[in-house]
């Protein structure tokens, strides 16, 4: 029985400390990136947070779109653009491409 209260607190306490030790390594980078204010995230710049403190939840840096063939959601730095719509991959923009459009779909 001993054992097993020792073990949940040996638990607990490494939990403790691990968040612990991850705030400081956030508020340390945080600190050492140039022009960084409180409303800086953490993770390299992957995330920001709202500036509304308690309860704010991480955003994305880079939106999601929609492939207009397929449906399928990537990130606009990856997708294709061509003649002003978004594709996931080149097939879909010339399998798109290739569909008759207008009068010639009648």
């Amino acid at each position: 029985m001993r054992q097993l209260l020792l073990l949940i607190f040996l638990f607990f306490a490494s939990q403790w400390l691990f968040r612990k030790l991850r705030r400081a390594n956030a508020r340390a980078q945080a600190g050492a990136q140039p022009g960084s204010g409180a409303g800086a995230g953490t993770a390299g710049g992957t995330y920001r947070r709202s500036g509304n403190g308690a309860g704010s939840s991480p955003q994305l840096t880079d939106p999601l779109v929609r492939c207009v063939e397929c449906g399928v959601h990537t990130p606009s730095s990856e997708s294709l653009v061509v003649a002003g719509q978004r594709f996931c991959c080149s097939d879909h923009a010339h399998r798109h491409a290739a569909r008759p459009s207008g009068r010639d779909a009648r």
